[in-house]
């Protein structure tokens, strides 16, 4: 993204084709996939995730979705494609249903659920979604699995075999946890930790897809795999390594948002809802005007929006003044 002259010039060191093979936390210091070590007053771990892969025979013919490589690979195998099977009703999953639709690609969509993306949405507006992707010409098989992948189409676990030429796998990912589980940091279903986005390790920070961090809200430790919540991450320890153990490091407080784009209907979302109540929806799904609201223990935890920006900004501003509340009230 910057120049090597800018890098020399700011006094950072890039590394490239490089992995770090071993952390020492005792010594402050690390160990590099060559032999060579370096050592450091601070460090952030930004490891992120890789995607989940399917327990396939043989699964070579399987694409996922993850670096530039693999975009560019899915790019080339598009422009010949002339059936695709997508498996996994996840928002890549279903953002790549909508790209390959774009190129006149004939798509079937094959996932577990009953409903798509329900567990995030809801029912309502996750039914909303398949029946925008079916008026695209999206085919959908749910309640299937995946048994086997070929190179002329997949197998599925009711033995309904679907003819393709690309398969596209997007069923999630997995944190990139290996490094601090072997240094001894704090592991479970991601990095975990504090307010300030350090470790269990003093001077060792994590943020991304990889950190799992508490949420003022719930009160409970969250990972949220969006580049807008790394980024904010990344800013954030970044401030909190130069304050040092000083008293004016800041928490990461900020609520986390997303978009989710389909053919023309976005889908913004704010804050974070693992588990909800109540869904109170107001205005027209399917006349793509709305706004749901929601509601864990009485609190707003989330707000999915469609047509309704100025809803979502407001959403956010409510519930960054709640945080605020919140830690005014701790002091």
């Amino acid at each position: 993204l910057r120049s090597p002259e800018w890098d020399r010039d700011n006094g950072i060191e890039r590394l490239r084709g490089r992995r770090v093979a071993e952390l020492r936390p005792a010594d402050r210091r690390l160990e590099l996939d060559d032999g060579s070590t370096r050592d450091y007053g601070a460090l952030l771990l930004a490891t992120g995730a890789k995607p989940a892969r399917l327990p396939l025979e043989p699964d070579q013919h399987v694409h996922y979705l993850r670096s530039l490589d693999d975009s560019r690979a899915l790019i080339r195998a598009a422009a010949s494609a002339t059936r695709a099977v997508v498996i996994g009703a996840s928002f890549i999953g279903l953002e790549v249903a909508a790209s390959l639709r774009a190129r006149k690609v004939p798509v079937t969509v094959v996932a577990p659920d009953a409903v798509p993306l329900e567990r995030v949405l809801g029912p309502e507006l996750g039914a909303f979604v398949r029946e925008l992707h079916e008026a695209q010409g999206v085919a959908f098989r749910l309640g299937r699995t995946v048994k086997a992948a070929w190179r002329d189409g997949v197998t599925l676990d009711d033995g309904e075999r679907l003819p393709a030429d690309l398969v596209v796998a997007g069923i999630g990912v997995r944190p990139r946890t290996s490094l601090a589980e072997l240094a001894g940091l704090a592991v479970d279903k991601g990095i975990l930790v504090n307010e300030f986005l350090e470790t269990s390790v003093p001077g060792i920070y994590a943020a991304g897809d990889v950190a799992r961090w508490p949420d003022p809200v719930s009160g409970r430790p969250v990972r949220i795999e969006h580049w807008v919540v790394a980024e904010r991450q990344g800013q954030a320890a970044a401030a909190n390594i130069l304050a040092g153990s000083a008293g004016d490091r800041k928490p990461f407080d900020a609520v986390p948002f997303f978009w989710s784009r389909h053919y023309d209907v976005t889908i913004g979302y704010t804050g974070h809802a693992d588990r909800w109540e109540a869904i109170e929806v107001s205005g027209d799904i399917r006349a793509r005007d709305c706004a749901l609201t929601f509601r864990q223990a009485g609190r707003v935890a989330a707000t999915a929006t469609i047509g309704r920006d100025r809803d979502n900004l407001a959403a956010e501003a409510a519930m960054e003044q709640e945080r605020m509340r919140g830690e005014a009230v701790a002091r």
